[in-house]
């Protein structure tokens, strides 16, 4: 039993210290604690990340193989806990403007993280679906944070609603599973689903896919997220847009290959019309949107659409070219969420498209980050972007799937329009922009961070690749 704790004690650690803030904090003086509550908690996420990362190649199973500890579930939980810090550090000072600043938000954050690092972790159906409540059951409530506003509760409600739909056709897909296997460890279905599979296994594998997209908002499960995204505070939207993503795909990733590895040809298939619905579905749908919040939205639907298309390769090349391409996403996505929350008018937060016409007039170099964000999210070259697409297109070229990666570059093309939208306003725009200048100097760090980490990251990709191959070895062999 020792073993089994001290395998999974990063999860013990984040859970303690989540349950004893939530006393610290009913107990002692409520919201006035909540600021130190983001500092203290980023520092910890920080310092779990590194622990994570410091723990070698080495591979542990604890609870009878029900919960897994390898390189591929590290690699995923390091992107999740430095995303989450990152999104709380950016989060504190517009949620304190605004007095949505509450102890229990960096709380919940803990909680939906433990959630997502049990989720990369599943060896087995059940432990699957605990990580995915805890995670979904957290990030209903952040949701619906801002309880003065409509469309907030709105976000939470409809978010809570359809979630409690994917979870229901999740669970009856791994009741048909265990039922046509005898078992809910992804050891003992991988032995069963060998070969010939019978028709009532493979009607369980296409629920949990669907449950599985639907946490992943790939298309056609994906009509929560433009209204979650719009809804949510600026701050819970970053978040759904970066860790929960990488959570999700990592889930994904350990079912098709850990539970149903020896059955490729059967779920490459669903994967592959997933992949070609979000990337078409991503690109189109963004065009009409003058909200930028939506825009991100349908970006993100997009872009699990590519990194799907890695996974739909069912190679450890996809597998390795799918966490290169959530690692990077992740990246974007907090660098231009930065941008985002910085958009101010008076004071007041402003998500309007057209609110940045001519922006570069007034703030040269936040203009020209956020020009190397959106350049990067197209997947123009020379940027990490473009790698990052680029990884995921020759592993579905290398797998045979040529006909997917033709379709992906299409997609592509028609999605940069609306990027470089955003980007000819600022530069080109009919009038100057009216945005309030200046900003906190806590996302402008993360702007031209993320920004210059597109442009320095072609070099080597700062060692994003070798772990990502490493990672993608463990788990498909």
């Amino acid at each position: 039993m020792s073993a089994d704790l001290s395998i999974i004690l990063p999860e013990i650690f984040l859970s303690v210290f989540a349950m004893i803030g939530l006393l610290v904090g009913a107990y002692g003086g409520k919201d006035k604690l909540a600021p130190l509550f983001v500092w203290v908690t980023s520092a910890l996420l920080v310092a779990v990340a590194a622990w994570i990362g410091l723990q070698g190649a080495g591979m542990a199973r604890a609870f009878g193989g029900m919960f897994v500890d390898d390189a591929f579930a590290r690699f995923a939980k390091v992107t999740i806990l430095l995303a989450a810090a990152a999104i709380l550090l950016m989060s504190e000072q517009y949620m304190a403007r605004r007095d949505l600043l509450r102890f229990e938000y960096p709380l919940l954050i803990v909680l939906a993280s433990v959630g997502m690092m049990m989720m990369v972790s599943a060896g087995d159906l059940i432990a699957l679906y605990m990580g995915l409540e805890l995670q979904s059951l957290s990030l209903y409530v952040v949701a619906a944070l801002r309880r003065d506003s409509v469309k907030s509760t709105e976000a939470g409600l409809k978010y809570f609603v359809l979630g409690a739909l994917s979870s229901g056709l999740l669970l009856y897909g791994a009741s048909l599973t265990y039922g046509f296997t005898g078992t809910t460890l992804f050891s003992g279905i991988i032995e069963a689903a060998q070969g010939e599979t019978s028709v009532g296994l493979l009607f369980g594998l296409a629920f949990i896919a669907a449950g599985l997209a639907f946490k992943v908002s790939a298309a056609p499960f994906h009509m929560w997220t433009p209204d979650v995204y719009e809804g949510s505070p600026t701050p819970v939207t970053a978040f759904f847009a970066t860790a929960p993503k990488v959570a999700a795909m990592g889930l994904f990733a350990r079912v098709v290959h850990d539970a149903f590895g020896g059955i490729v040809g059967d779920w490459q298939q669903i994967l592959a019309a997933l992949s070609v619905a979000s990337m078409f579905l991503g690109a189109v749908a963004a065009i009409g949107q003058r909200n930028i919040k939506r825009l991100m939205a349908y970006s993100s639907i997009a872009h699990m659409g590519y990194a799907l298309m890695g996974l739909a390769s069912g190679t450890a090349q996809g597998v390795e070219s799918m966490l290169i391409y959530m690692a990077i996403y992740v990246t974007m996505n907090v660098g231009t969420f930065a941008f985002i929350l910085s958009m101010e008018k008076d004071g007041q937060p402003v998500v309007e498209i057209d609110s940045l016409s001519l922006y570069s007039k007034r703030e040269p170099v936040k203009a020209l980050a956020m020009l190397v964000l959106l350049f990067s999210l197209a997947g123009v070259p020379p940027l990490v972007g473009f790698f990052a697409k680029y990884s995921v297109l020759l592993a579905a070229v290398e797998a045979g799937l040529v006909w997917l990666a033709v379709l992906g570059v299409i997609a592509s093309v028609i999605g940069a329009f609306y990027y470089l939208r955003i980007v000819y306003l600022m530069y080109f725009g009919a009038e100057e922009s009216e945005l309030d200048a200046g900003g906190s100097g806590v996302l402008w760090g993360f702007l031209v961070v993320s920004a210059a980490a597109m442009v320095l990251g072609v070099i080597n990709l700062f060692g994003v690749e070798g772990a990502a191959a490493a990672a993608a070895a463990t788990l498909v062999n």
